[in-house]
């Protein structure tokens, strides 16, 4: 008896030891496969008080440009459409308001503001980098075309201005992706002059109109503007940025651009050889033009003539809206790291510039501080700080304070 029971002891301490001995080796391996699921990358923290409140009971509408200048200072452009309860009144020509429902009446012309709340911002803002507003302008004026108001799928919109870009001289850039126009400010929203006529786009071909372009970014360097060209032509158009005279152009692959419809994105076929939505493109230090072929969930990189270089795809198998909504790189002398919003899954990627990689990303939907609804831009400042703003129903900017390279986790693409 005694005999048998020692070998029940034994036999449930050898037990024990062996659970014990697996649970450590589990650990361990878990351990060891958390540490190879981390990799080194750039780390920020959303501060939740910047910028701070609009005055003037100011809304934004759906945000869909930002730019960081030379100061530090962060502009933004909004294109008005409060939610309905969210106040009577619409902007009209530089801020000032009028009842909302109707057409907006002739620049200049006001009304009794009724309510406590609310109002709709001036089309263009700029924050100071304590997120102080310090101007804000825009809207119809003597001598551009302004966009006019539309309405898309159910929603108004009081303009519909898209990209806004303040180059190294200070000079505003604005792209009207319901226009066909490329509008010149000085920073204190003097005109200065305007690329494409409103409603005269020939296509592709067409060098002296847009198509609904989505951003510009300027080469000061060069004195050359890139035009993201856009929502309906498929192109990279280059313009001299005092004259607005035409350069080059090119489409995927450093093809010519062509007017012929791609057809709908489909993640299990061939990638297109035409680009779908151009949406961005950005030029990095080494003069790499990388570009936002946002429905093809691609990026394009070329050389500033338009050689194609390399591309790659992020989240592929994402449809609708795709992913590639605006792209920006990191403040050190390589650039090491590319930051990419993704409007339709609601994050951050963080990619190696070379070899074009996705290592990881930060961000999810929803409403708090540091998450995203459908984040449409992204930028630096200086010292690396990261800001972003929201499309769609988000209307929303936010800055993410830079705490340097560590250790986050790991994305497979």
């Amino acid at each position: 008896m005694t005999r048998t029971r020692n070998m029940k002891t034994g036999a449930t301490i050898a037990v024990v030891i062996g659970m014990l001995a697996l649970t450590q080796w589990a650990l361990q391996t878990a351990s060891l496969a958390q540490a190879r699921a981390t990799v080194q990358a750039p780390t920020y923290q959303v501060d939740p008080l910047w910028p701070k409140p609009l005055p003037n009971n100011w809304l934004f509408g759906s945000v869909v440009g930002l730019s960081v200048d030379s100061r530090d200072h962060v502009w933004v452009v909004h294109r008005g459409n409060l939610a309905p309860k969210e106040g009577s009144m619409q902007a009209g020509s530089n801020g000032m308001q009028h009842p909302g429902s109707g057409t907006p009446p002739n620049p200049g012309d006001t009304h009794p503001i009724s309510g406590l709340c609310c109002q709709v911002a001036p089309p263009v803002l700029e924050f100071d980098p304590a997120g102080n507003l310090v101007s804000s302008w825009g809207g119809p004026g003597a001598g551009y075309e302004w966009p006019a108001p539309i309405e898309l799928a159910g929603v108004k919109f009081l303009w519909s201005m898209h990209g806004i870009t303040v180059d190294g001289k200070d000079n505003v850039w604005l792209a009207g992706n319901q226009g066909n126009t490329v509008l010149k400010f000085t920073r204190q929203g003097k005109f200065l002059m305007q690329i494409g006529k409103n409603g005269q786009s020939k296509g592709n071909a067409d060098t002296e109109n847009l198509g609904r372009p989505a951003e510009v970014e300027v080469d000061l360097a060069a004195n050359e503007a890139y035009v993201a060209d856009g929502y309906g032509n498929r192109r990279v158009i280059v313009y001299d940025a005092d004259t607005g005279k035409f350069k080059r152009m090119w489409g995927a692959y450093g093809k010519p651009p062509s007017d012929a419809n791609p057809g709908p994105y489909d993640p299990d076929k061939p990638i297109s050889q035409s680009f779908a939505t151009v949406h961005c493109a950005q030029i990095a230090n080494d003069g790499l033009v990388y570009v936002c072929d946002r429905v093809n969930d691609r990026i394009q990189v070329f050389k500033k003539d338009g050689t194609y270089v390399k591309e790659t795809q992020v989240a592929k198998r994402t449809l609708g809206d795709g992913v590639t909504f605006d792209l920006a790189f990191t403040k050190d002398a390589a650039q090491k790291y590319l930051l990419l919003a993704d409007g339709a899954n609601h994050r951050i990627w963080t990619l190696l510039r070379d070899p074009l990689q996705v290592i990881s990303h930060f961000g999810n939907g929803g409403r708090q501080p540091g998450q995203f609804y459908a984040p449409h831009n992204l930028a630096l400042d200086s010292k690396g700080n990261l800001y972003t703003v929201e499309t769609y129903e988000g209307k929303r900017l936010q800055k993410f304070s830079y705490k340097g390279i560590g250790s986050v986790a790991a994305t497979t693409n």
